[in-house]
C-alpha cells in the first residue's frame, strides 16, 4: 500500500533534506544514505515496472502540484521550473495506463560497480552525459569490471529522495524521445545496478546501469539455450 498522497510528498522532500545535510555533516552516516538510495531506486523502479497504472495515480497526484511549467512540491515555496510542464506529466501517465506489467529487475553486483565508477567520476568533477573522462562508454566501464558490453544507461542529477529519481526518469521531461522511461520498460531487461553520489554541479547523481544478463553479456535465443549453445567472440583482427 503506498504511502497517502500528503503525506508521500511530505516524506519526499524530508528525506531529500535528511541526505543533504548529513552529506555536508558526516561521510560515514551520507554512506549509508547512498547506499539506501541506491537500494530504494531499484525497488521504485520494480514498482513502476509490475504495477504501471498504480504509478500513474500517483503521478496524477504529482499533476497537482504545477502551476504551468512550475512544480511546487509541499514546502518549496520558490518552485522548480520545468521544461514542459504538466504535458510531460500527462503523457508518462497515458504511457503507463497502457503499459503492460512487466517481472521486477535483480540486483547485478558487476552493474552496480559499473554505475558506480560513472557515479563517482562525473561526481568529482560535475560533470555529465555518458562518456567519462578517460573517454570510456557504459559498456567500456562493464567491460573493465569484468563483463560485457550489452547494456543501457540511464543517469539522474539533482536533489530528492528515490521517488524523485524514478519519478524524473519515467517522465523524462524536456528529452526527446523518452529515451529514459524506454529503458526502464524494455522487458528485455532483467538485471540492474544503482550507483550514487554526491555532484559538485548537481547536488546528487544516480546511475542506472540496465542489462539482459547480470553481466553485461548477449542474451542466447531460448532455442539456442535449450541446445546448450554459448556466446563466441571473433578475435579481433588488423586492417591491412
Amino acid at each position: 500500500m503506498r504511502i497517502a498522497k500528503a503525506a508521500r510528498w511530505t516524506a519526499a522532500l524530508g528525506a531529500c533534506a535528511m541526505f543533504l545535510t548529513n552529506a555536508a555533516a558526516h561521510a560515514g552516516e551520507r554512506a549509508n544514505d547512498v547506499s539506501r538510495l541506491e537500494r530504494d531506486v531499484l525497488t521504485e523502479i520494480n514498482y513502476a515496472r509490475e504495477h504501471p497504472r498504480e504509478y500513474a495515480e500517483m503521478l496524477r497526484e504529482y499533476r497537482e502540484f504545477f502551476d504551468g511549467r512550475v512544480l511546487f512540491l509541499p514546502g518549496d515555496p520558490n518552485g522548480v521550473i520545468t521544461n514542459e510542464g504538466i504535458p510531460a506529466v500527462d503523457e508518462a501517465i497515458d504511457f503507463l495506463e497502457r503499459q503492460a506489467p512487466l517481472p521486477p529487475l535483480s540486483r547485478a553486483e558487476l552493474l552496480v560497480l559499473a554505475a558506480q565508477d560513472h557515479a563517482d567520476d562525473q561526481g568529482s568533477f560535475g560533470g555529465s552525459g555518458h562518456v567519462s573522462r578517460d573517454g570510456s562508454s557504459p559498456g567500456d566501464r562493464v567491460k573493465r569490471r569484468g563483463g560485457d558490453i550489452y547494456v543501457g544507461e540511464g543517469i539522474w542529477y539533482g536533489n530528492g529522495d528515490a521517488g524523485a529519481v524514478v519519478r524524473s526518469l519515467i517522465v523524462d521531461d524536456g528529452v526527446r524521445g523518452r529515451g529514459h522511461r524506454a529503458l526502464l520498460f524494455q522487458a528485455d531487461f532483467h538485471y540492474a545496478g544503482v550507483g550514487c553520489g554526491a555532484h559538485r554541479r548537481f547536488g546528487n547523481i544516480c546511475v542506472v546501469d540496465f542489462s539482459g544478463t547480470a553481466d553485461g553479456s548477449p542474451v542466447l535465443p531460448g532455442w539456442a539455450k535449450a541446445r546448450g549453445g554459448q556466446v563466441f567472440r571473433m578475435p579481433a583482427t588488423t586492417k591491412r
